[in-house]
């Protein structure tokens, strides 16, 4: 059960209103109507999100960074919710598990996971050699600061919803072996 207050978005008022009814109209989830909480947190999200998927990484690989991310950091909603968004943007059921496992088949992305979770290792101070890496692998320097910018927004739902304790509303995901 939720510990925050569930914005029901047929009686949002305000602003929450107005982002229930634009930008998540008909995407009602249940992480939105607990960020709805605070129209800051809500539109920083929505922010941050929109502005990433305009960027150099693609959207399997954004989402492979959520997999990843959301696994290691144990969080039920984000991985469920993930493994389906993934699914949506092309990737198989395979290549969501391998991407929670920190193992993406691809090379290229298999370093940017691989970044991802050195940021969350490292607290952000990674080495030399780990942005060498990225770069090795094709990534530009944007492509890198976009790699944190992501893994700050995947921080965000997943303690988020830590926080929340934000009941699932997606498929779970499959089992890891």
């Amino acid at each position: 059960m939720p510990r925050l207050h569930v914005v029901d978005p047929a009686a949002a008022q305000g602003e929450v209103k107005q982002i229930f009814e634009g930008p998540l109209k008909g995407k009602h989830l249940n992480i939105f109507k607990g960020l709805a909480n605070s129209p800051a947190a809500l539109n920083a999200y929505l922010g941050l999100s929109s502005a990433l998927s305009r960027g150099e990484l693609s959207a399997k690989e954004r989402e492979a960074v959520a997999l990843a991310l959301g696994e290691v950091n144990d969080c039920g909603y984000c991985t469920a919710a993930h493994t389906a968004i993934a699914k949506g943007a092309g990737m198989t059921e395979d290549e969501t598990v391998a991407a929670r496992k920190g193992e993406p088949a691809d090379a290229k992305t298999r370093a940017l996971v691989a970044f991802a979770l050195k940021l969350r290792d490292a607290s952000g101070w990674v080495e030399d050699r780990d942005i060498e890496a990225m770069r090795d692998a094709g990534y530009s320097d944007g492509a890198i600061a976009e790699a944190v910018a992501n893994y700050a927004l995947n921080v965000l739902t997943n303690y988020f919803n830590h926080v929340n304790d934000t009941e699932v509303d997606f498929p779970k995901a499959p089992a890891l072996a």
